[in-house]
């Protein structure tokens, strides 16, 4: 180690930098005194390591201050930069800056730019070898050499004036002595009265001090009685405020819900409204036709009793008409029938007459008789033409009229299916008419019923996000309530038993146990890190899962292996006073035996004092439900227990959650049935 540089700013002198070579702290460092830069050099370090400046008064900080014009030097510093690359100094760097720096105020001492002390210093300085108790290792340049070159003479006048400084020195210390000595003497005197005084005194101190330690002494007895039920007046009120807490999220949780419904509910009375008013619009709109309806009936029942008068005297009108019809009709008969032989006597006589006239004719028309025949065998023959044209149109028109007769004949029976046909399908469609109102109206509940569906849908899968909320942050807040070792080991066990497929694994004895709320204190603080002691079936197991943890450096694990454990054999008496701690659990019987060896020992007492008298008495450890405990070998533990950062509740609202969650799930899945069959 050397120094390599040293920085000088603020004194009675310049600034300046100098260099030096490398140097020992155990060696004598020789400075010459010629120039004024070895000069400062020399004092700098003697500023700075040597004990010479170490008290300085303001006066003479003062003085050392560089004084000029301009403006004055408030402070001045001296800087020494080790080389430390051997680690003399202990410090991890290469290089260490060591400054002091004066005003006339202040004294302070800098380590690589950091304020330290001086007796930090002092210490550094020493581990590097700079003794206090050896400060020769800076020595003035040239007082060796005069020492060396002196004559016998001035030696002897050197040692003279040392024995004669030595021996005022010597006389002085003899003379304080002295009168050290007479001052002891007249103490001793004053000391013997002030001990016979002192004696007195302390007997009577005694005796008041006795006094006041009985007074203080009830007064504390007093005192604590106050405490005790201060303490259990508090306790009961932490814990009353610990239930209000808890109350006012429940009823928080519960406004927010009732708020949700409420909208909801809101939103259904506006929907209803909505149809309320359509069912309304409709209601009127019904009694506006039915109103008309019977407007319209009372007027076509008074149309309908006049038309029954007028029916009744047309009907008797045409009683009369037909009687005098009937009696019309058979004078009608008589003159048709007479008609008929008069028109058959006259067409008779028109006949005759038509062939008088025809051979009246002919007789003129022919000249002889074959002319006459000839011509009406020519008659004879076109009639025949005509007559056979005839028949031919006869039996065409009797052929067109059996056509039309069998079209007829079948668009009647054509006319009679279709009639069949037609009252078939309005009967058909009167019942696709009233299938169609019954399916309507079973369209309009099963709508209703998918509503109801979808609200409850809704309000479980809210529930759900609930639970599964509440469920999250019971799981972060057991996290945060164990510590971070255990949990990464829990977790890793967790991680193994999945990989690995290893059986007999039971868990965590915080998962195996269940209690009365009121029991969480007393159970986490007398298992305390016990409940996060896995129970296994065998050694093998956890000795199995012991070797994967250490493979894989997961985290450290307490393992309970029921085939190692011995249950302890503790006689507990029966007492109204306490109650052992383990029939207030539930628990599996095959995992008795790991509880046993956690709870086996303790039993729960109503207060302390109880617990006290039953440690002393019985040899247990005792607990109460606020968790003061008190064991057979008489150490007490107790205090306020934060029952908010409980891990047994935590357990027990992921444990109560996640069946509620299955629970809502299900029955999710049965209304997602019922809204698939619906649709």
């Amino acid at each position: 180690m050397y120094i390599k540089k040293v920085v000088i700013e603020g004194f009675k002198s310049y600034r300046e930098e100098i260099s030096t070579e490398p140097f020992s702290p155990k060696v004598n460092v020789v400075v010459g005194a010629n120039g004024s830069g070895k000069s400062n050099f020399f004092h700098a370090i003697r500023f700075v390591l040597s004990d010479m400046f170490q008290n300085l008064r303001s006066e003479d900080r003062g003085a050392l201050l560089h004084e000029g014009a301009g403006h004055s030097v408030v402070s001045a510093f001296v800087e020494i930069v080790f080389d430390n690359s051997d680690n003399r100094i202990p410090v991890d760097k290469e290089e260490v800056r060591l400054r002091r720096t004066v005003a006339s105020k202040k004294d302070e001492y800098y380590l690589d730019g950091k304020h330290v002390s001086k007796t930090e210093v002092m210490n550094l300085l020493e581990s590097a070898g700079f003794s206090r108790s050896n400060p020769y290792y800076v020595v003035q340049q040239g007082k060796i050499a005069s020492l060396t070159l002196m004559k016998d003479s001035e030696r002897l006048d050197l040692l003279k004036e040392i024995g004669a400084n030595k021996r005022k020195q010597i006389d002085q210390v003899v003379h304080y002595l002295e009168e050290r000595l007479r001052e002891l003497d007249e103490e001793k005197e004053e000391l013997k009265k002030y001990q016979q005084l002192d004696k007195q005194r302390r007997s009577l101190e005694y005796t008041i001090l006795d006094h006041e330690l009985n007074e203080a002494r009830n007064e504390l007895a007093s005192m604590d009685d106050n405490r005790r039920k201060i303490s259990e007046r508090m306790s009961h009120a932490d814990n009353e405020v610990v239930d209000v807490r808890e109350k006012v999220k429940t009823f928080d949780k519960e406004i927010k819900y009732s708020t949700k419904g409420i909208n909801d509910t809101k939103a259904q009375k506006e929907g209803v409204e909505k149809k309320r008013t359509e069912a309304l619009k409709v209601v009127a709109q019904i009694e506006l036709d039915l109103r008309d309806i019977k407007d319209r009936i009372l007027n076509e029942k008074r149309a309908k009793d006049e038309a029954a008068k007028d029916l009744q005297s047309v009907r008797m009108e045409s009683e009369k008409s037909k009687s005098e019809l009937a009696e019309i009709s058979k004078v009608h008969q008589a003159k048709l029938k007479e008609e008929e032989e008069i028109s058959k006597s006259i067409m008779d006589r028109e006949k005759r007459l038509s062939i008088l006239y025809q051979k009246q004719g002919r007789a003129t028309q022919f000249a002889n008789k074959a002319a006459r025949d000839k011509w009406l065998q020519k008659e004879i023959d076109d009639l025949e033409r005509v007559l056979l044209s005839n028949r031919k149109q006869e039996g065409l028109l009797q052929e067109e009229i059996q056509k039309l007769k069998d079209e007829i004949n079948n668009l009647n029976s054509y006319i009679e299916s279709r009639k069949s046909e037609s009252s078939k399908l309005e009967s058909a469609l009167a019942k696709k008419h009233n299938d169609y109102n019954d399916l309507r109206k079973q369209r309009d509940e099963l709508q209703e019923e998918r509503k109801s569906f979808w609200k409850e849908e809704a309000d479980v899968t809210a529930e759900i996000d609930r639970l599964k909320d509440d469920l999250v942050k019971a799981q972060k807040s057991l996290d945060h309530a164990t510590p971070g070792d255990i949990r990464r080991g829990l977790n890793s066990v967790s991680r193994i038993i999945r990989d690995h497929g290893i059986t007999g694994v039971f868990g965590p004895v915080l998962e195996l146990v269940d209690c009365e709320e009121k029991f969480f204190t007393a159970v986490e603080v007398t298992a305390g890190n016990s409940l996060f002691h896995v129970v296994v079936e065998n050694d093998d197991i956890s000795t199995r899962i012991i070797q994967v943890l250490t493979r894989e450096k997961g985290g450290r694990v307490t393992f309970i292996p029921l085939n190692r454990v011995k249950v302890p054999d503790v006689s507990c008496p029966q007492s109204p006073d306490f109650v052992p701690l383990l029939k207030k659990l539930k628990y599996r019987a095959d995992h008795r035996r790991a509880f046993e060896q956690v709870f086996g020992r303790t039993v729960i007492c109503r207060d302390l004092e109880t617990a006290t008298k039953v440690a002393r008495g019985n040899g247990l450890d005792c607990i109460t439900l606020d968790g003061d405990q008190v064991a057979r070998k008489g150490g007490m533990t107790g205090g306020f227990y934060d029952s908010r950062r409980s891990k047994l509740k935590f357990v027990k609202i992921i444990r109560d959650n996640k069946t509620a969650i299955e629970k809502k799930a299900a029955h999710l899945e049965n209304v997602g049935s019922k809204l698939r069959d619906i649709l």
